[in-house]
């Protein structure tokens, strides 16, 4: 037995390894300092001011996380992208509602601290939130003994953005004749991962190290391709009235996602024909069967965003999303219709 009492790292929780992970990430979160943000590290609370400029401001928050693309971050052991994943996530769920980001707060419980692992985590943290320009104004790591798997973690993010109320993007102005422009993703973003998972590694029976097939790189390279944000390319065209709405492609793909901006009356109409769909997503249909609904409603099926528009501006606005870097297209228009997703 024993000569001295338990300590809490006898019970699993390291604390003095806490502190020095929290050392390691105190530069990453100075680095993402905005002019609003108030307080310091090591503050109870985050501080942040209110921006000037907007005569009735109103907040918009939203809280989400990044599925079971873990699972692909633990086998591969790459964990410097899924803060990236988180904050791009949270910021396009509050684009849609015409909002810009002002600040973010991540939370990581894990069983046991490992070396690095938190810092990297944090790292695409931070830089999602310096290209988006917002404040990672705080967080919380939890460290919890027996309660998750050896070298397994989750994360959460929630993120506060404002947008003046007259600027607030409801799907109100939405109408029959308007045309839809698709933003092209950069593969499964954060949804649809535990079938992905069931085709590639059951059905196929690959390795996170293997090729990806019809691909150039490895499954792990494929699957953990970021989530995308939207927000430089649409951010200069918010005020303008030039946008009736947008959706946010993630669970429940186009079929679930873009009737929640269709007012009464109305129906989004999306031309198959008017992209090709990325290798991905045709590997996993075939592989795993999928039918198509199915696959409409697991995954974005290479569209991360959508953009109801007059028809008369959709042209120059493909344009500019193009010139900006963006995969743009007409995919579809807005017709007549009990809000629902149709497929021609």
């Amino acid at each position: 037995m024993s000569d001295h009492g338990l300590s809490y790292r006898d019970a699993g929780v390291d604390i003095d390894a806490a502190q020095r992970a929290m050392e390691g990430i105190a530069g990453m979160l100075r680095a993402t300092r905005t002019p609003g943000t108030l307080s310091d590290l090591g503050s109870f609370g985050g501080l942040f001011r209110v921006p000037e400029g907007f005569s009735s401001p109103v907040l918009v928050a939203s809280t989400d996380g990044v599925g079971t693309k873990l699972k692909i971050a633990f086998l591969a052991n790459r964990h410097d992208t899924i803060g990236e994943d988180l904050v791009n996530h949270c910021v396009n769920d509050i684009l849609v509602q015409g909002a810009v980001p002002l600040f973010f707060l991540d939370y990581i419980g894990l069983g046991r601290l490992q070396p690095g692992v938190v810092e990297s985590i944090v790292s695409g943290v931070a830089r999602g939130c310096i290209a988006n320009g917002c404040a990672l104004l705080g967080g919380e790591t939890a460290e919890m003994p027996d309660f998750y798997a050896a070298g397994e973690y989750d994360v959460a993010g929630t993120i506060v953005g404002i947008v003046n109320e007259g600027s607030i993007l409801d799907g109100r102005a939405v109408r029959p004749g308007d045309a839809i422009i698709a933003l092209g993703s950069d593969g499964l973003h954060t949804n649809g991962y535990s079938l992905a998972r069931r085709i590639v590694f059951g059905e196929l029976g690959l390795s996170v190290d293997d090729v990806f097939p019809e691909e150039s790189g490895s499954v792990a390279d494929v699957l953990l391709r970021r989530h995308r944000s939207y927000l430089r390319p649409i951010r200069p065209h918010l005020t303008e009235g030039v946008i009736h709405g947008l959706a946010h492609i993630t669970g429940g793909g186009l079929v679930d996602n873009v009737p929640r901006i269709l007012p009464p009356g109305t129906a989004a109409r999306f031309d198959r024909k008017s992209w090709e769909l990325p290798a991905l997503f045709r590997v996993l249909q075939q592989a795993g069967r999928v039918e198509d609904l199915e696959m409409f409603r697991a995954f974005n099926m290479g569209i991360g965003m959508t953009v109801v528009v007059d028809a008369a501006s959709a042209d120059s606005l493909v344009r500019e999303f193009t010139e900006a870097g963006e995969n743009a297209w007409i995919a579809g228009e807005i017709v007549a219709g009990d809000q629902d997703v149709l497929f021609s």
